[in-house]
């Protein structure tokens, strides 16, 4: 029986689902959780959303509808009560460097209204304020001084290009006697002429004195000579000085528009368009509104600055074609004084600048020789030559726009201030702080009148990205450098400021680089876009959301063809209670836990002792002083042959650490070129590893005939297969008819994709599945082939773990599909693209690729591995499979490095490296490195907390 209004699927059969019938609550938020590969994306995304999607399309304009025919139902006997839906999904698929945090969440919009109508404006001479004043007010203003002070008005008057002397008549008719000519006084008459020189004519207006009484009088003139003269007034003497206090200046100004009053700067009157940085009105001229320009980076040129002079450190020069250059620059330095035998970084600033520069102007120089910046001036000059633009590329680098300082905005919205900051100052503000000035700034009653709406929309707006975690952030990064999460979170917080109603959201795992800590706030922010009438639907591991759920959904039993059904539906408490579940088995909290039986081998203080002592012996990469972005200057040893976890809050640092200053590091080390490091003073015990691997969650590249068979290498196997059976050799068949990159047996309209995009101009181009082959692939002579029953498109089709019984007499071709099962990708199909693979799943695919044993320790090959957050898209049960994957490794003797929030991974690491205590400004400390055991028992940060509740910890004295 229902409790609530609810949307119904019924007969779901997407994919691995087996006729899959279950309800989602409106007004409420429903998991879908289970195993990896159990169905869960194809329910909620794949069949829910994209049933949504077409109706959508269907209730469109006529052009949209001719493509209905082409768009595909989901395989589903019914689905009722459906609302319109949005999709969320954990991967960032934003590429444009204009857009940024605050123009995805639209609080940039926001800020450029909140600047446009109570932004005060400043004079580009550094007068002050610039603000319209009317007549009235200037009146009061002129005459507010020392009384009897005397004024001049004067009304400037531009010379008519015809019959100028005509027009001076009529002025003297109309009772204007007097001009001024510097600071003379000149009678106007009869004989006087309007020369050419007077342009414009300074008309005098009356002399009035500072007194009350004159003020109705002095308004009057004052909108008359605005009259004549197009708006603009000068009052001159006494007390006309308006920026500052009475008498401050000798001359001020007056118009209908924005003019400074000391010095009669005319300035645009700002509108919206002027504080984009996408718009042609608000861009910097310089960099096109990007904030950064392409420039030469020292880093690439000098890449090894422990090398003398003599031992010719200069990169681009040390070629036969430029090697001539040292001959002059050791001649000059000889002059000069500068020693050819002190390595690069030891030179004084001075002598590396003139090296970079050449000479000052104001000093002697000394000798001939071509400094660096006028050789890669030259370059530019000849660089519609190809080999010269080869060469350029390898020393570039992104510098900031010197027009604007990073800002992006021409100079005219920079001088536009609201409480003493420019819009890009507050940009660069992360959210946390933006919350702290919005709450401390005093904001006048004038403000608030005029922009009490846009303070109160700003302030919900940051209150929502705080919810979700992303307080770290600036307004100002880059969108597109934003992982799946965060992206993810960012929509979501879009969304809720949106006050959409009566939608259903679908998400993909919003937990994902979010704390532990967070994730309650995060299900709170769910919870309250629910109670405005949505329709929750996410697709979460997270313990915190799935305890937390209204309605529960888990798929199961396992992965693949052992999933797709509903194990158990209901609320928390009900599903909690089901003997099928496999969720609900490792919710419950059981002594055996695997996380808990590994933390069992170190009960006794003998046992933990030997192990501290044993992983203090082992070798180790050291980082002294690291202090890329928000990172506080610290040194830290990471162990190899070890798991070394590296956790803390989002923000915090960890992937600053592990990525931009270790691995970044080594990388220009042994490459050079194309690589921008964090900063830090040294890295030691590098000779002791071979090879440092990142393996992020970036997509594994673009192309659609990419799939998990052909990344690790096995697709070639199954072709040679199939080209040996009999039916390929009476065909002339060969391997590469196999191929979907080569036209002799790939399908010649879909080019061997199994899909076409149908553009919809509109809208997103929609994918649908080509005709010809029926999504197939291959030509029918080559389909005809087969090997035991099935033939390419059908094997293509098989899950990992059905293809290696299919090839069970194949030991290669088993072996290299068994390194996918090892990282817990038996689920995926072998043609699946990797394109559509999850950020997760997309990393342990790149493990599995290094889980071949030709590499290990033996080989003196040692490596470190650096994983950005691998249990992503990871169920449980999964975890404890990619944990005996990372423990096969180092028993391998590589060293293992993992950046990561999950609790359930983190509990079974060696060696602990903690930063914090918060994210951005906020963190960047080192809090602890070193056991897990006594990290768990004496330390108080965030994760260490965290990680007590959640294994129930009872913290025991420990010494150290």
């Amino acid at each position: 029986m229902l409790k609530k209004h609810s949307i119904e699927v019924i007969g779901a059969r997407t994919h691995n689902l087996k006729g899959v019938s279950c309800r989602i609550p409106h007004g409420e938020v429903t998991v879908v959780t289970g195993p990896s590969g159990a169905g869960k994306s194809s329910l909620a995304f794949d069949t829910v959303f994209a049933e949504g999607q077409r109706r959508f399309v269907e209730s469109v304009s006529t052009y949209a509808r001719q493509f209905l025919r082409q768009m595909e139902r989901p395989p589903v006997d019914e689905i009722r009560n459906l609302t319109p839906a949005v999709a969320l999904e954990a991967r960032n698929s934003i590429e444009s460097a204009r857009s940024t945090v605050g123009t995805v969440t639209e609080i940039y919009d926001v800020l450029r209204l909140l600047f446009t109508h109570i932004g005060e404006i400043h004079c580009p001479h550094g007068h002050g304020r610039v603000r319209k004043y009317s007549s009235e007010e200037v009146a009061k203003r002129l005459t507010s001084g020392a009384v009897g002070d005397a004024i001049l008005l004067v009304a400037p008057i531009s010379r008519p290009k015809q019959h100028a002397n005509q027009a001076l008549a009529e002025l003297i008719r109309q009772g204007f006697a007097r001009c001024l000519v510097g600071s003379d006084l000149v009678r106007m008459d009869s004989s006087f002429s309007w020369s050419k020189e007077w342009d414009p004519l300074d008309l005098v207006l009356g002399r009035f004195k500072a007194e009350p009484g004159a003020r109705s009088r002095l308004t009057e003139a004052i909108d008359e000579g605005a009259q004549l003269s197009n708006g603009i007034v000068q009052a001159r003497g006494g007390s006309a000085g308006l920026n500052g206090s009475p008498g401050s200046s000798s001359v001020w100004h007056y118009g209908p528009g924005l003019i400074c009053s000391q010095c009669g700067q005319s300035i645009q009157n700002p509108v919206p368009a002027l504080f984009s940085f996408n718009s042609p009105m608000g861009a910097c001229i310089e960099c096109q509104g990007f904030g950064r320009v392409i420039g030469i980076d020292r880093g690439l040129v000098i890449p090894d600055q422990s090398l003398t002079l003599l031992e010719k450190p200069l990169a681009p020069w040390n070629s036969p074609a430029y090697a001539g250059h040292y001959d002059d620059l050791f001649a000059a330095c000889r002059e000069r004084g500068v020693p050819l035998d002190v390595p690069w970084r030891d030179l004084t600033d001075r002598d590396r600048d003139w090296i970079w520069s050449g000479p000052d102007a104001a000093v002697a120089k000394h000798g001939d020789f071509l400094n660096l910046r006028d050789f890669f001036a030259r370059l530019e000059r000849r660089s519609y030559k190809v080999h010269v633009r080869v060469m350029l590329s390898r020393y570039r680098a992104y510098d900031t726009c010197t027009a604007c300082q990073g800002g992006r905005l021409q100079p005219e919205a920079l001088r536009v201030l609201v409480q003493g900051l420019t819009l890009p100052e507050v940009t660069r503000m992360t959210v946390d702080e933006m919350y702290a000035w919005q709450q401390q700034a005093g904001w006048s009653s004038r403000q608030q009148e005029i922009g009490g709406h846009l303070l109160d929309e700003l302030e919900e707006r940051i209150g929502v990205l705080r919810r979700v975690g992303l307080d770290y952030l600036s307004l100002d990064r880059q969108a597109r450098t934003l992982s799946g999460g965060e992206s993810q979170r960012i929509h979501l917080a879009a969304a809720l400021g949106s006050g959409l109603t009566s939608t259903m959201y679908v998400l993909d795992e919003p937990t994902i680089g979010l704390h532990p800590s967070d994730s309650q706030r995060l299900l709170g922010l769910l919870r309250d876009l629910a109670h405005r009438g949505n329709t929750i639907l996410v697709v979460e591991h997270d313990r915190t959301l799935i305890e937390g759920a209204d309605h529960l959904i888990d798929l199961g039993p396992a992965a693949g063809e052992r999933g797709g059904e509903v194990v158990a539906e209901g609320t928390v408490e009900e599903v909690m209670r089901s003997e099928k579940s496999l969720t609900a088995k490792y919710l419950r909290d059981r002594p055996n836990t695997p996380a808990r039986q590994h933390l069992a081998r170190f009960r006794r203080e003998s046992q933990r002792e030997s192990l501290e002592a044993e992983i203090s012996a082992r070798p180790k990469i050291e980082v002294r002083g690291a202090r890329s972005h928000n990172l506080a200057g610290f040194d830290v040893a990471i162990p190899l042959e070890t798991l070394v976890m590296v956790t803390g809050v989002s923000g915090s640092g960890k992937s600053t650490l592990v990525g931009d200053v270790l691995h970044a590091n080594f990388r220009r080390m042994e490459s050079g070129a194309g690589v921008n490091p964090g900063d830090c003073d040294a890295l030691l015990g590098l000779p002791k590893v071979s090879d440092i691997r990142l393996v992020d969650q970036k997509p594994l590249g673009r192309s659609s005939r990419s799939n998990s068979a052909t990344f690790i290498k096995a697709y070639e196997q199954i072709r040679k297969i199939l080209a040996t059976t009999e039916a390929a050799r009476r065909q002339y068949i060969e391997a590469a008819h196999f191929s979907f990159n080569l036209d002799q047996g790939r399908c010649a309209k879909c080019r061997g994709t199994g899909v076409e995009e149908v553009d919809m101009q509109f809208m997103a181009a929609v994918t649908v599945t080509c005709d010809s082959c029926q999504g197939k692939r291959f030509q029918r002579h080559v389909l005809a082939i087969k090997y035991e029953g099935l033939n390419i498109a059908e094997i293509l089709n098989l899950t990992v773990d059905d293809a290696i019984q299919h090839f069970a007499g194949h030991r290669l071709l088993c072996k290299r599909l068994g390194l996918l099962v090892e990282a817990g990708l038996g689920y995926l199909r072998l043609g699946q693209q990797t394109s559509t693979l999850s950020g997760g799943e997309a990393q342990r695919l790149k493990l599995a690729s290094f889980l071949d044993g030709q590499v290990a320790a033996a080989t003196g090959q040692r490596r470190l591995f650096i994983f950005d957050e691998p249990t992503t898209g990871l169920h449980f049960s999964d975890i404890d499979m990619l944990y005996g994957t990372l423990r096969k490794l180092i028993s391998r003797g590589h060293g293992v490095v993992v950046v990561e929030h999950s609790l359930d991974l983190i509990a079974r690491g060696d060696w602990i490296i903690d930063l914090g205590p918060g994210g951005g400004i906020h963190g960047g400390q080192l809090l602890y490195s070193g056991p897990l055991v006594p990290f768990l028992d004496t330390i108080e940060s965030p994760t260490a907390k965290e990680l007590r509740r959640h294994l129930k910890w009872r913290r025991r004295k420990h010494r150290r």
